[in-house]
């Protein structure tokens, strides 16, 4: 009887002991198959157990399907969403088993020419999971974390074939709040709020803002090349799930393939708005010497005068001469100014003769304004035409071009992009896109891209107060936005009552060419937006939130050297905003531009920089103001 107990003892050691080592040879934090799935949790360098943002990766057993969670302080923000792709030769979002799993830090510091923040420094992990099925094919998924943000991408090898599709897509808690904007392909349309599963079925723009609990995500993209497909979100009514359709029913490759980074900006709403996480985890300048790349305002002057003022030299030198007074270093003639294939034989080596814009560069040059202009992107779509207008551009002295009318994210049109961005940046040209994708890690690769439109703009007719203060919570945190603030002349702006407001989306609103978009009639009647449209940058050294809800308001302060600028948006009824500044130790000087009874008002006040600033708001209006520190006897905040 012992002799049998002993021998069961034994064989119970055995197997307990064979067990561990089958589970020791598993890859780190996999577990055995059986009926519950393996999950692997990735979290950023500095986290604390339960803080922070981070991704929990699982893998079902039973079909062998990926999802993927996002959270934040332990809490979920995005629940476990579909992974996975779809080529031609292989089904990669099924039949999935770990094969193993790398780690690694990315600590990275790089500065910008433009944006919230122009130095900046990354720290994030990033894990690589590599999957197999059953008949051999091949699939990485790669995975980033930071303090505010999750990404991941699919690494695919050289003999997958085309993509015909993802599954990928990311799932709400129940009860999140939504700000979206419906789809089309120059993404032009407003912002509106619904509730993230009773949203209309349709296409969303992957610019879209969740709120699940206390916490935000925001869901774009970066990094898309012309190896791959632009995308929006498809949604049904009813449903959670935001799922990823691609612009191309096939996404040709030839080759590896490593597709873009979904990404989740997440935390409260100040990190979201904050964030450089989209440039974070796009790859590092193209360009070695950044030294002729010079964001500032413009006065921009389709709508001062539309096509007649594009079209006469007299008119365009007259701008130039109101920027020099102003101050602002460029201004862009937009349509007209080019040659018209019914008049101009371009067969005739000289037919840029006939073109005045030469002797305009020259005159801007003499006052110090340089010239940008406005070309349609047809003109630039072959290498013949970029070989013709890129070197002639650059000869004339012209600074910028403003391409318009893409109109597609297609991957023929990622590679055009890739194309003119090579091409500008060897012609020493800086760029605005207009009809366009939005930026998607663009200004950290290629830092010649001073803005692009990609926004329901001033120069629209639809835009509402809810609108203007959804922006700075969604599109314009992935990137500078060509909103063109500033034309107080048009009635049909929804702050048309408002000219503070108008005069704070110069502030709330960020763009590495802020192109002023008013008459200089219109400047003139308002002395005081003039005066502090005549200090405004183009780039700043850091980018507070100080205020708002998504569709309700915004405030926003930021910082050049060491000025404050502020810009505020409302939506509703007039009040007295409460805002708590955030500007530093000891006391500082506050000049406000409210609305009055008679036109804008300008009042200086001292507080200290944790004070709370009272600032008077008329309906579906806003303020802007200017912070410096005070000392005894200053009285201003001007250069």
């Amino acid at each position: 009887m012992a002799i049998h107990v002993r021998m069961r003892t034994t064989v119970l050691m055995l197997c307990l002991a064979l067990a561990a080592v089958l589970v020791a040879a598993l890859p780190a934090g996999a577990e055995p198959t059986g009926a519950e799935p393996a999950v692997w949790k990735v979290s950023a360098p500095s986290a604390h157990a339960g803080h922070g943002p981070g991704a929990v990766l699982r893998l079902d057993p039973s079909g062998g399907r990926l999802s993927l969670e996002v959270t934040h302080d332990g809490q979920t923000v995005i629940e476990p969403s579909p992974l996975g792709i779809v080529t031609e030769r292989a089904d990669l979002s099924t039949g999935l088993r770990l094969l193993g799993r790398g780690d690694r830090k990315v600590f990275e510091s790089y500065r910008t020419t433009v944006g919230k923040d122009r130095t900046r420094h990354a720290r994030m992990t990033e894990a690589r999971f590599r999957f197999g099925t059953a008949d051999g094919a091949r699939l990485d998924v790669l995975v980033r974390v930071s303090g505010d943000g999750v990404a991941y991408r699919y690494v695919l090898p050289a003999d997958t074939g085309d993509v015909v599709g993802e599954v990928s897509a990311f799932t709400l808690p129940t009860g999140s709040a939504a700000w979206l904007g419906t789809y089309r392909k120059d993404n032009e349309n407003l912002f509106v709020q619904y509730d993230a599963a009773a949203a209309p079925t349709g296409e969303y723009m992957t610019q879209a803002l969740f709120k699940a609990g206390d916490n935000y995500a925001l869901v774009a993209e970066s990094d898309l090349t012309g190896t791959y497909s632009g995308a929006r979100l498809v949604h049904d009514t009813g449903s959670a799930t935001y799922r990823v359709r691609l612009w191309d029913e096939r996404v040709r490759v030839d080759g590896p393939l490593t597709t873009p980074w979904r990404a989740v900006i997440t935390g409260d709403l100040a990190t979201v708005t904050e964030s450089t996480f989209i440039d974070d985890i796009a790859p590092a300048s193209k360009v070695r010497d950044t030294s002729w790349i010079k964001p500032a305002p413009a006065l921009w002057t389709w709508l001062a005068g539309g096509r007649p003022a594009g079209q006469s030299l007299e008119k365009q030198k007259a701008y130039v001469d109101y920027a020099d007074r102003r101050g602002w270093p460029y201004t862009v003639v937009d349509a007209g100014w080019y040659f018209d294939p019914d008049q101009w034989d371009v067969t005739d080596p000289d037919w840029q003769t006939n073109s005045w814009l030469p002797e305009l560069v020259r005159y801007g040059r003499e006052r110090g304004v340089g010239i940008q202009v406005w070309i349609h992107h047809r003109d630039l779509d072959t290498p013949e035409e970029r070989e013709r207008w890129l070197p002639t551009l650059e000869g004339w002295g012209v600074k910028g071009v403003k391409i318009d009318f893409m109109d597609s994210e297609a991957q023929e049109t990622f590679r055009w992009y890739e194309a003119i961005l090579a091409g500008t940046a060897e012609h020493h040209l800086l760029v605005n896109f207009h009809g366009s994708t939005v930026p998607k890690g663009i200004h950290r690769t290629w830092p010649q891209v001073m803005t692009m439109e990609g926004v329901n703009g001033e120069e629209k007719k639809t835009n509402t107060p809810e609108h203007l203060a959804t922006l700075p919570f969604t599109r314009n945190v992935i990137g500078g936005m060509d909103f063109t603030p500033g034309a107080f002349h048009r009635a049909e702006r929804p702050n048309a009552a408002s000219d503070a407001g108008e005069l704070g989306l110069s502030v709330l609103y960020e763009s590495g060419i802020q192109n002023l978009a008013g008459t200089p009639e219109s400047y003139d009647a308002r002395p005081e937006a003039r005066r502090f449209l005549e200090q405004i940058p183009a780039a700043w050294d850091e980018t507070r939130l100080l205020a708002g809800a998504p569709g309700r308001s915004a405030v926003l302060a930021r910082r050049d050297g060491e000025r404050w600028f502020i810009g505020g948006t409302f939506a509703g009824a007039a009040r007295t905003a409460e805002v708590p500044l955030r500007l530093g130790h000891g006391e500082w000087l506050v000049e406000t531009v409210t609305d009055g009874p008679g036109g804008l008002v300008r009042e200086g006040r001292v507080l200290r920089g944790d004070a709370k600033l009272s600032v008077p708001v008329i309906a579906d209006g806003g303020f802007a103001a200017l912070a410096c520190h005070w000392y005894q006897g200053r009285t201003g905040c001007d250069r």
